[in-house]
């Protein structure tokens, strides 16, 4: 995999429990905050085009704030309707005191 590190924030942006709207590269970005570890997902939800960090984020899984359907930050799965399609996730590392994601 080519090595595709940008910096997304710093990690001081991103408090534990919260979510985190950012562009990266051009892409639009959600940063998650689930027990101290950081998780990135696309920020725009599949069924219909609103930003998912605008919406409702509990325990690990992200509420769309246009139709309420569900998306769990971990690993991008759809957990409630009318959400059926996943978002795409990314991997993410922390590196002297910024939240860097690879867009690979």
């Amino acid at each position: 995999m080519a090595d595709n590190w940008v910096k997304a924030a710093d990690r001081g942006d991103l408090n534990e429990g919260d979510v985190l709207g950012v562009i990266v590269a051009g892409h639009e970005i959600a940063l998650y905050d689930i027990e101290g570890q950081v998780f990135a997902t696309d920020d725009i939800c599949t069924h219909a085009y609103a930003k998912l960090s605008d919406g409702w984020f509990d325990n690990s899984e992200i509420e769309c704030p246009l139709h309420a359907g569900r998306f769990d930050a971990r690993t991008g799965k759809a957990t409630a309707p009318p959400c059926v399609d996943d978002i795409k996730t990314y991997p993410v590392r922390v590196e002297g005191g910024e939240i860097q994601v690879n867009l690979g």
